[in-house]
């Protein structure tokens, strides 16, 4: 009995996974150049991040802060990063976050993702 039990586990699991009932990774963004590299503390800067597989509503993050982001191709995101945000001098990270996707009536879609960091460098 355990035996059968165990084969219609397993059988479920196959047949739920083979379904696209679980959730895969999106496509990890990677950050190639920010443009500009650095700017001074307490300014209001324009940013262009350049890298490969950025989704249709790929958010750059400021040091943690999600910016209001213009997805202008998969290989270019822009954003402006407001005078608060880098008040202090410095260095601070830079991500991309790819968010997740639904899969609609049969599950499936894919996981939010956000990319390694990039230093920005506050003077």
């Amino acid at each position: 009995m355990k035996t059968f039990k165990m084969i219609v586990l397993v059988g479920l699991l196959a047949i739920g996974l083979g379904c696209g009932y679980s959730k895969k990774m999106g496509a990890m963004p990677n950050i190639i150049q920010l443009t500009p590299a650095s700017a001074t503390a307490g300014t209001s800067v324009p940013l262009e991040v350049d890298g490969t597989n950025f989704a249709s509503k790929a958010v750059i993050n400021f040091n943690g802060l999600a910016l209001t982001t213009t997805v202008v191709s998969s290989t270019k995101l822009e954003a402006t990063v407001p005078a608060s945000a880098d008040m202090s001098t410095g260095m601070v990270p830079v991500t991309v976050t790819n968010p997740a996707t639904s899969g609609g009536l049969y599950g499936g879609g894919t996981s939010a993702v956000t990319s390694g960091p990039m230093n920005f460098t506050i003077n």
